[in-house]
This record gives C-alpha cells, structure tokens and sequence, in this order.
C-alpha cells in the first residue's frame, strides 16, 4: 500500500499528555492548547458491507476509475459530485497560442482537468512538438491514457521530486544561457504560487486561465443525507473541499474523515477546518485508495475508543 500521511487531531491515551497531537508525514507537531481533540463518531464499525463508506465527489463520469478501486478492497461507494468544470476566459486562445508560437521552452500542467484541456487544444493546434512538465502522477495519467488511446507521442519531460506547485517551480529546469519560457495553462481559480516561483528564477511565464470549476447546480437532499453518514468524503481538489464545507456547514455535527488526492487538497481542507483530513505522500490513484483505506481504518478505531 501507498504511504499515507494524515492530519488527525485526536485524543491521546490516557498514559500520554493531554494534549492532543498533529500527525503529519510522520513527524509530531503539539498544536495550540486552544484546538480541542474531534474524532469520526457518526459511522459504525456494525453497518453492513452493502451499505456505502465512501462518499466519491467528482464531476459525474469521472468517478469510475476510484469506485473499481475500492470495490477491489469490499468498500462500497456513494456518487455525490460537488463540483463541475466550465470554460475559462482564455480557452479559446490556447489552440491559437499552440499553433502559432510553439518556442516555449515548457508548458506545465498541474492538474488531470488542466492536462484534458491543454490536450483537446493541442490536438486542435495540429500536435506541435512540445516540452510538458507536470506537476505529479495523477496529471500524468491522462497524458498516458490519452496518448495511448489516440496512438500520438506525446513525450512528459519533467515532473518534480513532490506533487506540489512550489516544488515544481523551485525544481524546473532552466537554461542559465538564455531567457526560458513558460506556458501554464490553469485554472482561473488558481494560486499564483506557480508563475511567482517560476518569474523569481528568471523564467517569463504566460499564464491562460483555460477552464474555472463551480459548485454543482443541484444537490439531491437525500443523497446528502446520506452522505453525511458515511465515515469518509473523498475529495479531488480544494473547490471539492469548499463544495463539501458549504454543504455541511448546518451539520454541526459533522465530523467524520476526509481523504484528499494530495497534500495540496489537504492542506485546504485543514484552513477550512476540517478536522480528520488523510492524504497520500505521492498522488497516485494507488496512493488516494491507500489514504482512504487509511481513513477508514481511523474511523473504526475513534468508534472503538
């Protein structure tokens, strides 16, 4: 299984201090006296194996690959999409920029919607030889599955030594002789925190806000009811984990575990004050399943307790 990481605030057992503890990448950290101790306390170790676990949150048709997965470990699912992506303000130019100026010297990609809009485009510029760096594996997947689906080369150059923005741009490779430019097709909704790292190494980036996400225009009550009792939620991206926060913002109660894809999505759930957020060290499909596994794991033994 996928190393998993979490941020858990939970209590301790009775031989160690009373203060709770902050679990992340292995290491402690003793937060503020001020954060009290939460747990999952709405599932039960006693609900049946039909009943779902694991509520799976992306735009409806994109669920697929992560409900098989877990079906594989006995965990069955409920479909829940919180979010649906729409175009950009600069989707229509990207086609034009790949066709008439293909001199970049990468173009990078951070997310798997960012990777199937730049790759409709591509192939609407004719396919032009270009230099990808992305940002891990699970961007990376759909360049291959796209790739071998539609026999073309399209060859990844680059991906950094951690899943993250900061560290992509603290680690792509540049050439010290002469200016080196970027292509970063984005969400509209993303930080700056890529371009920031990039200009401040001397790299020009040109930034395309290509596609933006939105919270879902209906949410079945029912269906959220239900979801609302299930141990774990599992999230794809910060706009999920708003989504999600929004949803449940007159469930006072609520407080069961969120697996996130990566530590970016964690780290969102966290400011928005999630409690029990589980996330794998290298995103991955593999990696996501390990950190609900995980997830799961921890719900039982809050039950337990």
């Amino acid at each position: 299984m996928a190393r998993v990481s979490h941020f858990c605030l939970a209590p301790l057992p009775p031989t160690a201090s009373s203060a709770p503890c902050l679990h992340l990448h292995g290491r402690i950290y003793f937060p503020p006296s001020s954060i009290r101790a939460s747990s999952s306390s709405s599932s039960s170790s006693s609900f049946s194996s039909l009943k779902p676990k694991v509520v799976v949150t992306r735009e409806r048709g994109k669920n697929g690959k992560l409900i098989n997965a877990l079906a594989k470990h006995g965990i069955n699912c409920l479909e829940l999409p919180l979010i649906q992506h729409t175009r950009g303000p600069d989707s229509d130019k990207l086609p034009s920029v790949l066709s008439t100026d293909t001199s970049f010297d990468w173009i990078v990609i951070t997310s798997p919607e960012a990777g199937s809009v730049f790759l409709e485009a591509w192939k609407a510029a004719g396919s032009p030889n270009v230099n990808i760096g992305v940002v891990g594996a699970g961007t990376a997947s759909i360049f291959n599955e796209v790739m071998q689906s539609s026999g073309q080369v399209l060859d990844i150059s680059f991906t950094p030594s951690k899943a993250t923005g900061k560290v992509l741009a603290s680690e792509l490779p540049k050439s010290e002789n002469k200016t080196c430019t970027v292509l970063y097709p984005a969400s509209a909704k993303a930080s700056n925190e890529i371009e920031e790292g990039l200009s401040n190494r001397g790299f020009e980036v040109v930034r395309l806000n290509t596609y933006t996400t939105v919270p879902v225009d209906h949410v079945d009550q029912m269906v959220l009811k239900q979801a609302l009792s299930c141990p774990v939620v599992a999230v794809a991206s910060p706009s999920a984990v708003r989504a999600w926060v929004n949803l449940i913002s007159e469930s006072e109660q609520w407080n069961n575990s969120v697996a996130c894809i990566g530590e970016t999505t964690a780290s969102a759930a966290r400011r928005l004050g999630l409690k029990n957020v589980y996330f794998p060290v290298h995103p991955s499909l593999e990696g996501w399943v390990g950190s609900i596994l995980e997830a799961l794991e921890g719900t039982s033994t809050h039950d337990e307790s």
